[in-house]
């Protein structure tokens, strides 16, 4: 049923935000890259689901459409968040680019696992991915602008998605703690607080921090480990946005601080989050 599963309300709100950016933002975002990436998650799911799945059960792999492996019936979601999350985040001229974004983002969840959980967040991966890789792809951190009524519509849909599943202290810990640094170099500087608020109140800073930043499945099981963590995150962020003066710093510092998880959840352990889906079967990548 729809809205059964915490992942459906993720897939409602960044469907909207897509629209939202197409319709009010005049992206140049062309419909077949969209289709692109979205069959490229998709069908890598379907694949690597399969390709587990039957090699659990110890059978020949058989591309028999009429039956559907349990797998991807309960993950097919997580593969069309990390589609959106790359629609909405990364910028390409060709359909390989995406393909490869897309494609490796799924496949990362499969490689890249420590005790049957994946600590690489799939879209950010696929976007670091794309852009060293390739010459064909960038991120635009500006493209939203600096609307408030942008602001208090990620802030209302983000704090409904964390409040279900239960990880709004990592957003909060990040934002607070990023607002901190740049607070207290804009006050060395003697800038306005203008310059602030136009640093904070960008929608992809808030994107980052209320949906990829807070996935679940791939950052720390404790509480205590996900502050860390997300100060960590906020640190590392600051660091090259200021040294490096890269407008993509926040998804690098989210790249080399994601295997920090594996020491996190060996030092504080805590049960792995198990997203509520109708088919209870294997856990999923």
């Amino acid at each position: 049923m729809i809205l059964q599963d915490d992942r459906d309300y993720q897939i409602l709100f960044l469907s909207s935000f897509l629209g939202l950016g197409i319709i009010t933002r005049d992206w140049s975002l062309k419909p077949e890259l969209i289709i692109v990436v979205i069959m490229s998650c998709l069908l890598t799911q379907l694949l690597l689901t399969s390709w587990v799945y039957f090699f659990k059960q110890k059978q020949k792999i058989r591309f028999n459409l009429s039956v559907i492996n349990p797998l991807f019936i309960t993950s097919w979601r997580s593969a069309l968040i990390t589609a959106l999350g790359l629609c909405l985040l990364l910028r390409a001229n060709h359909p390989t680019t995406m393909i490869i974004a897309g494609s490796l983002a799924i496949g990362s969840k499969f490689v890249f696992r420590v005790n049957n959980k994946h600590f690489f967040n799939p879209a950010n991966f696929g976007i670091i991915a794309a852009l060293t890789l390739t010459q064909d792809a960038w991120v635009s951190p500006g493209q939203w602008g600096n609307d408030l009524w942008y602001l208090l519509l990620f802030l209302g849909a983000g704090a409904m998605i964390l409040k279900r599943v239960g990880r709004w202290d990592t957003s909060a810990i990040f934002l607070g703690f990023y607002t901190l640094l740049e607070t207290i170099r804009n006050l060395w500087l003697g800038w306005s607080w203008d310059v602030l608020s136009h640093h904070l109140m960008t929608g992809s800073l808030l994107l980052f921090a209320l949906f990829m930043l807070t996935d679940p499945r791939s950052i720390p099981n404790h509480y205590f480990s996900r502050r860390i963590w997300a100060i960590a995150i906020a640190t590392v962020t600051f660091m090259i946005q200021y040294s490096l003066y890269l407008p993509t710093a926040i998804f690098w510092a989210l790249f080399f601080l994601s295997p920090l998880t594996i020491i996190l959840d060996y030092c504080w352990y805590s049960p792995q989050f198990n997203w509520k889906v109708s088919l209870k079967t294997l856990q999923l990548p």
